[in-house]
């Protein structure tokens, strides 16, 4: 306990309270902020957007290969995130693989652009979205998806009635964990989409600048994210947590 609490004591500790207020209101601070938070938010989007319909087909769809898919999603868990950002560049970079074919027929560049951070972030927290909602579909009750197929239900309506109800905690503590995975995210970050401040800098790059530069500044946005941790830990607790 004293090892895993420590760090965050002397982050508290060392941190400029009383000048607090004033550097959360600096130019730099506020813009890395602002943008984390859309780009965060956008990533959690497109992950609700792709993600609940994988966890869809992996809950409940038998297909061939679908323990390799699973596999295959849970790879950016375990994947150092630089190594995701190289695979993204030569993927989607200007000469990457699918990248050329978008900067020649559509004149769209993803890399080093605000747009790279949303596709970065995105690579990275899908997986705790689409793990939580294929662990909500697997342990929902099939009985009441049956009795409302047996009533004339289409799957649409049941999906939309029965299914999301049922696994709406399910959805939204994955939608949580995947904002709070990419409001953090910063190795994918820096190697895809670069450190331009006001257009790819998010607070976890702030806080890496900041270090060599003004490190009082870094210890705030670290505070800012260190709360964010808390607040969602403790919004998330009686999901995990049994007892008192």
């Amino acid at each position: 306990m004293l090892f895993l609490t420590l760090p965050l004591a002397g982050l508290l500790i060392r941190a400029p309270w009383s000048t607090l207020a004033e550097r959360l209101g600096e130019p730099q601070v506020l813009e890395a902020l602002r943008l984390s938070l859309v780009t965060a938010t956008v990533a959690t989007l497109v992950c609700l957007l792709l993600g609940v319909p994988l966890a869809w087909l992996l809950a409940r769809v038998a297909f061939p290969g679908r323990r390799l898919v699973r596999a295959l999603v849970t790879v950016p868990l375990v994947l150092p995130p630089v190594v995701g950002g190289v695979a993204l560049l030569l993927v989607l970079g200007r000469r990457g693989l699918v990248g050329q074919w978008l900067d020649t027929t559509f004149g769209v560049t993803l890399p080093f652009t605000t747009a790279g951070v949303v596709v970065a972030e995105t690579f990275v927290a899908m997986p705790f979205l689409v793990i939580s909602v294929e662990g909500a579909l697997r342990a929902a009750d099939l009985r009441f998806e049956e009795a409302a197929a047996t009533l004339g239900a289409s799957r649409w309506i049941i999906f939309r009635r029965v299914t999301l109800p049922l696994i709406a905690p399910g959805i939204v503590a994955g939608a949580v964990l995947c904002w709070a995975r990419a409001l953090g995210e910063f190795g994918a970050t820096i190697t895809f989409a670069g450190n331009f401040p006001g257009q790819t800098q998010t607070m976890p790059l702030a806080v890496y600048l900041a270090l060599e530069t003004e490190p009082e500044a870094a210890i705030v946005l670290s505070l800012v994210l260190l709360a964010v941790s808390v607040i969602i830990l403790a919004s998330l607790r009686d999901r995990w947590v049994s007892g008192p």
